[in-house]
Parts: structure tokens; C-alpha cells; sequence
């Protein structure tokens, strides 16, 4: 092979804003190896395993990039502001298990699956579907501290209307709250001040007149509001229609 045919040197690292939404200074950092090593741990202690194809897995295909592009040198960890860490953290909900992982504190990816619940018949079983509400109520756990605006309350409304028989808002609903909060919201400057996701979402499932098993067209339709009514035509990471659309795709597995 000449030296016109080498393969170049890649000029840039990998970085963490290469392939996870996340922004500021962690963005900008370069994946290192000791960064994936503490999420295969935190993913192996919390999880039984490492997810295929999930986080863990992502970084260290960077981390091993970086390392061999001579970006970053082996037990060399990025500094992750502010705790220098990372986590795996599981909440149960009605019916469903949400896991959030986190590098610093940025969410980085979420995960929605069935849980064990108890049946009378036999005592222990999984639920077969989660439900819409249930969906909504995992949102709390992935971006409920994320104030809500136009594009949460489109999307929010997309699924109660879907939840139900019929496309009337109920006075009072989540989707009525949802309204009202992205309106009470928009003219606020300050994030702390306005109202959260965590507010409207919270117990999501019992405020629904109506409540059924999310499918494919209903992620559809929430991610589709969503997107129309969000500037920059993007859906938010672990976000209303992430919630949903992830419920869709293990509905779709069927037997679960």
C-alpha cells in the first residue's frame, strides 16, 4: 500500500455530543475509556447485564475509537461535572419499570419495560401491555424536571384524545393541565420558576377517563405532535413521545 492509500488519522475525537443529546461543556468532551467502564459497571450492577446496543455499549465503541486514534489514553477518565460520575437509576411505576441512565447530569438514554405485578390467580405474573398512562407516568422519572411548553402539552393532548373513546378534552384532565401550565410557563424567564412535568404527569394513569394499551399509531400521533409544535422540529430525550413511543415498541413485541 503507498503512502497515498494509508487511511487517515481521524482529526477529531469522538465526543459525547457526538452521539448522545446532551449540551454545555460535557458535549464537547472526548469518551473515555474509564467513562465506559463505570457505566458497564453501574449498568451490570443495577441491570443484571450490560444493554446491547444501550449506553454502556455506546461508550465504549467511542472510548475504544478514541483509544486507538490515540485521543485518549487507557484509565483515563473524562471529568464530568459536577459528581465526575455516572448512573443507573430503576423506578417502578403502575405496571412498568423505567430506567434512566445519566453521564454528569444529563439523561443519556431511558428504558420503559413491563413489571412483575400481582394477580390473584397466580400470584406473580408480567403485564402484558403497558398502557397510556402508564407511558405518561414514566415521564415523570425521564423528564420530569423539564418545564413544560407548547410541544409537551400537543403531545400531551395527542395521548389522552387516543387514550380515549372520543376526541374531547376532559375540563380538568392532564391534557387540560398540561395547557394550562405551557401557557402559565411562556411568558416566565426563569426555569426554576415554571411548572414541570413532574407536575402534570404525576398519577397520570388514574386521571385518564380512559386508558389502553399504547400501539404504534398512538406513538405515531404523539410524536408527530410533538415534533409540529417544537422550533426546532426535534422530540425532547426521554421526553412525552420518547415515553410513548418506547411503550410502543415493547407493546409490539407481543408476549411480554
Amino acid at each position: 500500500m503507498s503512502q497515498q492509500e494509508q487511511p487517515k488519522r481521524p482529526q477529531e475525537p469522538v465526543k459525547y455530543g457526538d452521539v448522545f443529546e446532551v449540551s454545555g461543556e460535557l458535549a464537547d468532551r472526548p469518551i473515555a475509556p474509564e467513562d465506559a467502564r463505570m457505566m458497564q459497571a453501574k449498568e451490570t450492577s443495577v441491570l443484571g447485564h450490560t444493554q446491547k446496543g444501550g449506553i454502556a455499549a455506546t461508550m465504549q465503541s467511542a472510548a475504544t475509537a478514541n483509544r486507538r486514534a490515540g485521543f485518549v489514553e487507557p484509565g483515563v477518565a473524562t471529568y464530568l461535572e459536577p459528581d465526575r460520575g455516572v448512573s443507573v437509576e430503576q423506578t417502578d411505576v403502575a405496571g412498568a419499570r423505567v430506567t434512566k441512565e445519566t453521564i454528569g447530569v444529563q439523561d443519556v438514554g431511558q428504558y420503559v419495560e413491563p413489571r412483575p405485578v400481582a394477580t390473584a390467580a397466580t400470584g406473580v405474573s408480567v403485564q402484558s401491555k403497558i398502557t397510556i398512562g402508564q407511558a405518561l407516568e414514566a415521564t415523570v422519572h425521564t423528564a420530569g424536571k423539564k418545564p413544560v411548553d407548547q410541544s409537551d402539552a400537543a403531545a400531551i393532548q395527542a395521548a389522552e384524545v387516543r387514550a380515549s373513546s372520543n376526541n374531547v378534552i376532559a375540563p380538568g384532565g392532564v391534557a387540560a393541565s398540561a395547557q394550562s401550565a405551557a401557557d402559565y410557563n411562556a411568558p416566565i424567564e426563569f426555569d426554576e420558576n415554571k411548572i414541570k412535568l413532574a407536575d402534570v404527569l404525576a398519577g397520570a394513569a388514574g386521571k385518564l377517563q380512559e386508558d389502553k394499551a399504547v400501539t404504534k399509531q398512538d406513538a405515531e400521533g404523539v410524536v408527530s405532535a410533538e415534533l409540529r409544535n417544537n422550533p426546532n422540529l426535534s422530540t425532547y430525550p426521554g421526553g412525552v413521545a420518547d415515553s410513548v413511543t418506547a411503550a410502543a415498541r415493547l407493546n409490539a413485541k407481543g408476549d411480554i
